[in-house]
């Protein structure tokens, strides 16, 4: 019986995608739930899994090729696939010996490796599991194109002409002038719809950013008392974004203009807490949600961002994951940023930064002392939010996190 493969349903914020690569072509047999192809939109990579044991039998949409929500891009055929017996048992047996020593990697890293000849076990894998992702492979083409393909290293001679720039990657271009060298990628999607909502905050939205500073020793103090018990009991480690994602719904609750959004002329107040975090991913940056984040305990909320981080690190995180938000945290202090001014992710009203961490002196009670200091911003629409709600909400986050125990407490 043959299956047509269709594209499946985009959420309304996305039209289209594009086709990155078919991992199985004509003729091959495919096993339910292997990944068949990967689609690219403007928000994640996506991969279309097999329906049922059988072989593919027709592409009817190449890599490249733009398709929409429900589209048919090929067809295969139902029937009950013995994978052990496609090929003689000699080439069978040697392949799975390959197989086993051979590094896993990802349909579009093997992609690469294929077009460009390059050798995968050089290649050194940054992915979870020891995955090699498709940034690996480009690593490796930009510093070493020639070693990565396996060429010969003998000793350069007067007549071996010298590489002086990288072998360009398929898809780019490259010119070399002297030791001034120029290299054109294309953008992504994901890139280009990054480049494309930042720009329309700044155009239909009315920034403005408020700073406040947080000690936070009471936190740091709370973590080293139960920061083993915590990780017994949950099996994740307890960092400091629960803290910041509990004060923030706080101050939320106290401010709902910041949990709110302007859609035309109404204003639409949300009576849920879909927090969004900002994860950094090879791809660029990506924000999945934490859904009704005032019901989840902080051990739901650490292993949730977590689990969130693995999945942007491995291009795994689907259109559900990041579609939606009422609120966004983004700390850019995990790279050394002492202060920043955050933009708004529309359609929201708010945006909290965090940033480093840094021991500085302080006054307290007359005195000076050292304590370890953390700067906030929060930027907002002022179009919708007055500035005393939001100096008024930075203040709230200030006092929970600086008295944890007020978040338990809910004073």
């Amino acid at each position: 019986m043959s299956i047509e493969l269709k594209v499946p349903v985009f959420p309304e914020s996305v039209s289209d995608g594009t086709i990155l690569s078919w991992n199985k072509q004509p003729g091959d047999p495919v096993q339910r739930d292997e990944s068949l192809v990967e689609i690219e939109t403007d928000k994640v990579v996506f991969e279309v899994p097999a329906p049922k044991d059988g072989v593919l039998e027709e592409i009817l949409e190449e890599a490249g090729a733009v398709v929409t929500s429900g589209q048919v891009i090929g067809r295969m055929r139902e029937e009950a696939v013995d994978v052990s017996v496609e090929e003689p048992e000699t080439a069978s047996a040697a392949a799975t010996e390959t197989q086993a020593e051979a590094p896993f990697a990802t349909p579009a890293a093997r992609k690469l490796i294929e077009e460009n000849g390059l050798d995968i076990h050089t290649i050194p894998a940054s992915g979870n599991s020891n995955r090699i992702l498709k940034e690996d492979v480009l690593a490796v083409l930009e510093t070493a194109p020639d070693t990565a393909r396996g060429k010969s290293t003998e000793k350069v001679t007067a007549e071996t002409p010298v590489e002086t720039a990288p072998a360009p990657v398929p898809g780019e271009s490259a010119s070399v002038n002297g030791d001034r060298p120029e290299q054109r990628v294309p953008m992504t999607r994901l890139r280009a719809r990054i480049a494309e909502r930042l720009l329309e905050a700044q155009r239909n939205a009315a920034i403005l950013t408020t700073f406040n500073e947080v000690n936070m020793q009471p936190v740091m103090d709370l973590r080293s008392r139960h920061r083993d018990a915590f990780e017994k009991r949950y099996g994740v480690r307890l960092g400091f974004m629960s803290f910041f994602v509990k004060a923030a719904i706080e101050g939320l609750r106290r401010f709902p203009e910041l949990n709110a959004s302007i859609d035309g002329t109404d204003i639409v107040y949300h009576g849920f807490f879909d927090i969004g975090v900002a994860v950094s991913s090879p791809r660029g940056l990506v924000v999945p949600i934490l859904r009704d984040a005032d019901r989840m305990a902080m051990a739901d909320v650490e292993i949730q961002i977590r689990d969130y981080a693995g999945k942007a690190r491995d291009g795994h995180l689907s259109l559900e994951d990041i579609t939606g938000g009422t609120f966004t945290l983004t700390n850019g202090g995990v790279f050394g940023s002492l202060l920043s001014t955050p933009i708004l992710n529309p359609p929201q009203s708010g945006i909290l930064g965090l940033h480093k961490i840094q021991e500085r002196p302080v006054a307290e009670n007359g005195e000076v002392v050292i304590r370890p200091m953390m700067n906030i911003a929060l930027s907002y629409d002022h179009r919708l939010v007055d500035g005393r709600e939001a100096v008024q909400f930075l203040v709230t986050v200030k006092d929970m996190l600086e008295d944890p125990a007020r978040l338990m407490l809910g004073v």
